[in-house]
């Protein structure tokens, strides 16, 4: 099996630790070291039965394990971009994990480090980008187009032909109408319903959803 390594120990990251049990279950796959978070009081201990082994910096001690990366929240979306660039490692060294409910056509790709949870479907001619975050329950439908870094929370249906910018965040539920674009870094709330484009770096609410301020967007580096 290929070691495998998650940066970060928190929710998402220990959801991801499941869907490697439940890849391993159905064809074995993975043998998961363990995460790295650079909270040092996680260090040495455990979550979920899977150990912290370390900071992100101890990546080094594994040359041979592939990555992905598991942080962000709607506090701060733009971590996993601030980790990615900040490790350097190639795209090669980045796992690709799909869980085995999700429904992934042959049409449709997935880029490495991107994350599909449980129950997602891509139906057709669906592009997901590199360290893409899909919870569960998405549903992403005809020449869908998710650039890198982008976080669907659980629930999130975009109709066909929508395109969702680098980094952008969709709150659990939210819907978005066909040919519509959430720009970068945008952020759409919970349950919102989009029937226009979003702009980058905006945050939208509501149904249908509505500007409501600048995003506060932290990606450490030039974009």
């Amino acid at each position: 099996m290929t070691p495998l390594l998650i940066i970060g120990a928190g929710g998402f990251a220990r959801e991801t630790a499941q869907l490697v049990e439940d890849v391993n279950a159905h064809i074995p796959t993975w043998e998961l070291l363990g995460h790295l978070d650079d909270d040092p009081g996680l260090h040495g201990t455990s979550v979920d039965g899977v150990p912290v082994l370390g900071g992100a910096k101890e990546i080094d001690r594994y040359p041979h394990a592939q990555v992905v990366v598991c942080t962000g929240n709607p506090r701060d979306y733009a971590s996993r971009w601030r980790i990615v660039h900040r490790l350097g490692l190639p795209a090669t060294r980045y796992a690709t994990l799909i869980h085995p409910t999700a429904s992934v056509s042959r049409s449709s790709t997935v880029g490495p480090g991107s994350v599909i949870m449980a129950q997602t479907v891509l139906t057709a001619s669906v592009r997901v980008g590199p360290h893409v975050s899909v919870m569960p329950h998405v549903t992403l439908t005809h020449d869908d187009e998710v650039s890198g870094f982008a976080t669907l929370a659980g629930g999130v249906r975009l109709a066909g032909s929508v395109r969702v910018e680098t980094g952008a965040y969709l709150g659990a539920g939210a819907l978005v109408g066909e040919n519509l674009t959430i720009g970068a870094f945008a952020l759409v709330g919970m349950g919102s319903v989009v029937t226009r484009d979003v702009p980058a770096e905006q945050v939208w609410l509501g149904a249908p959803a509505r500007y409501v301020r600048p995003a506060t967007v932290n990606t450490g580096v030039d974009r």
